[in-house]
């Protein structure tokens, strides 16, 4: 099955999207044909062009004639924290600590202001040799002498919209606390210690060390809010000199921010995707921004999935508004099966974008926030994204999910194409933009 049409009867619909099979979604793909490196110069890279069905190959640099002009280009401007620390271990076992998620804070502004201590959701390698106790190391930061240590926390509250849950050491996910402090009384915020010490982390399908070119290479050239784990892939060919000839040609440009979970590289192991939980992700959109979309209501171009799925769940988060108008902003959350579920269209998307809108203006707020765990599955029902630059994904997939409910099934025309025309995949590889 490779589309799912979609049906008045919305409970018959959510269950065929929960029964779309992963392994429809398969194709061959060797590893000699993903990218290890980028191209020496970004914008040289192939981009397949997906035209209504008909599908071309031109070079990155053409994109900007490729788009309409007045239309909206959308894009996603977090940055790649170094988000790995590795520490010794007296016995000699090395423990790599790597940074998901901010738990006290729970902001990523205040987590990287943060002068003494903090405490991350972290992915632990080597987990089983580290059961109790502190890790330690000494580092420099800015010519100070730094003692950083970590332990294991236990019943580290997580708020959401769903509620508070509690993290424990016992979970999949570790809490684990930081506290640092220089010799000379020096005052090191997190963020400094992360420069400092901390590794990019690069996809692991890459099967490669992260390497000093990677610090520049793996981050877009208009990142700017800290907070990913993984880079917004799609924006990675753009040059400055790409990003002038689109203002050159009358297109307007918007920038929002969705920090990237290490989620982002779960395979999707259950035989139907209703086994498969999506990981959350933090949003931040300016209240600019949901003008800009209210005034190109219905042109606007996304560079990259996680664009797309910050577009996309604004629609659910102005319903939600509808519904509570008093909402706060831990309340705003989009669960994965809210956009299949009955009552959830009722809404036009000016009237949602609108909702947003007001909302901020009375709260006095130039900034929204929230999180989303939106699954976007052949079934869905595209609310604002019309045009999409995307690299070419994993099989099996949740983001192969979301281009083939892009393409209304067409996905294979496009991977096979990409295929038989020696395009490279990935993370580094080539792009498409896609026009149905």
């Amino acid at each position: 099955m490779s589309y799912i049409c979609i049906c008045n009867c919305k409970e018959t619909m959510i269950q065929e999207v929960k029964d779309i099979r992963i392994e429809d979604y398969d194709y061959g793909l060797t590893d000699e044909r993903i990218a290890k490196f980028p191209l020496p110069e970004r914008d040289s890279s192939k981009l397949l062009v997906y035209d209504k069905g008909s599908v071309r190959t031109e070079r990155f640099t053409s994109l900007p004639n490729l788009l309409p002009k007045g239309s909206l280009l959308v894009f996603n401007n977090t940055r790649v924290i170094q988000a790995r620390i590795h520490f010794r271990k007296e016995t000699g076992a090395l423990i790599e600590v790597f940074c998901l998620e901010p738990l006290v804070p729970g902001e990523y502004v205040k987590m990287f202001d943060q002068k003494e201590r903090c405490t991350w959701l972290c992915m632990i390698g080597n987990l089983k040799k580290w059961k109790t106790g502190e890790l330690r190391r000494e580092v420099c930061v800015g010519g100070h002498e730094v003692t950083l240590s970590v332990r294991r926390a236990e019943n580290v509250p997580r708020v959401t919209a769903a509620g508070t849950t509690y993290c424990t050491s016992q979970s999949a996910d570790v809490p684990v606390e930081f506290f640092w402090r220089a010799a000379d009384g020096h005052e090191v915020t997190f963020a400094e210690l992360l420069d400092a010490i901390g590794e990019l982390p690069i996809p692991p399908y890459l099967n490669r060390k992260t390497q000093e070119s990677d610090l520049k290479t793996y981050q877009t050239v208009y990142s700017k809010i800290e907070g990913s784990v993984a880079a917004p892939t799609a924006g990675l060919h753009f040059t400055q000199k790409v990003l002038d000839d689109v203002k050159a040609r009358g297109i307007d440009m918007a920038e929002l921010t969705l920090h990237v979970g290490a989620g982002t590289f779960k395979p999707v192991k259950s035989e139907h995707i209703a086994g498969h939980e999506m990981h959350s992700e933090y949003i931040v959109v300016r209240r600019s921004i949901i003008e800009q979309l209210l005034a190109h209501e219905g042109d606007v171009t996304a560079v990259g999935t996680t664009s797309v799925r910050t577009l996309e769940s604004l629609y659910y988060m102005g319903l939600l508004l509808s519904r509570n108008p008093r909402a706060t902003e831990t309340e705003l959350h989009v669960p994965q099966w809210m956009p299949y579920e009955e009552g959830n269209d009722s809404l036009s998307t000016r009237e949602a974008l609108q909702q947003i809108l007001n909302w901020m203006k009375d709260n006095g707020l130039t900034a929204f926030h929230a999180t989303t765990q939106i699954m976007i599955a052949p079934g869905y029902s595209f609310r604002i994204v019309k045009r999409m630059v995307t690299n070419f994904h994993q099989p099996k997939s949740t983001l192969l999910l979301l281009v083939s409910a892009f393409l209304h099934g067409d996905w294979r025309k496009v991977y096979d194409f990409a295929l038989d025309n020696d395009y490279r995949f990935l993370s580094y590889g080539d792009s498409s933009l896609l026009m149905p």
